[in-house]
């Protein structure tokens, strides 16, 4: 069931795949447009492929159009994701905020956010995208560790970034959908 609250949605329990189901598509996109950060078209263009079987089925076809994307799609989603441990209070997803916080990244010292920051730079430098990972699958010493090593990554990266990507939006789906 959802119930309004000060204009957002607020969740009471898990939805069942029938619900999910019976969902138009504006519905589905308010629900659903944040599984993959900021990007409602995600959300849009998977609502089409009703009836879906399961969670896993709604994950999997969120992977089919991400990795349908071309690589300027691809980069494009990544782009939509904010620098980790960036200013949370401009422009992170309630979900993002919530995520850094289990993984650690809201209580770095001095010295980690200073790396941290150095790295983020000279990744999105290299890269032309912000470094994501899946913050609630890993804590803050493997993400300070995963950033100095995949900014030694060439094209590969994208593909990376995707799946990274890609292993939130399950996150994501199953705070939202019965499995």
């Amino acid at each position: 069931m959802w119930m309004w609250r000060s204009g957002r949605r607020r969740r009471e329990t898990l939805l069942s795949i029938v619900d999910v189901n019976k969902l138009d598509c504006d519905d589905f996109v308010s629900i659903f447009g944040n599984v993959v950060e900021h990007c409602s078209l995600c959300a849009a263009a998977v609502w089409q492929h009703r009836p879906f079987r399961n969670v896993h089925h709604l994950h999997q076809l969120v992977c089919d159009f991400l990795d349908n994307l071309p690589d300027d799609g691809q980069r494009g989603v990544i782009r939509l994701f904010q620098d980790i441990a960036g200013k949370i209070s401009r422009g992170l997803s309630a979900e993002s905020q919530k995520e850094q916080k289990v993984a650690g990244i809201t209580d770095l010292t001095k010295e980690e956010k200073k790396t941290l920051q150095m790295r983020n730079n000279n990744y999105r430098n290299k890269f032309g995208f912000p470094f994501v990972i899946c913050a609630r699958k890993n804590k803050k010493d493997t993400i300070l560790e995963g950033l100095k090593c995949r900014i030694e990554n060439d094209i590969t990266e994208v593909r990376n970034g995707i799946q990274q990507v890609q292993q939130i939006a399950l996150l994501g789906l199953l705070d939202i959908v019965e499995e």
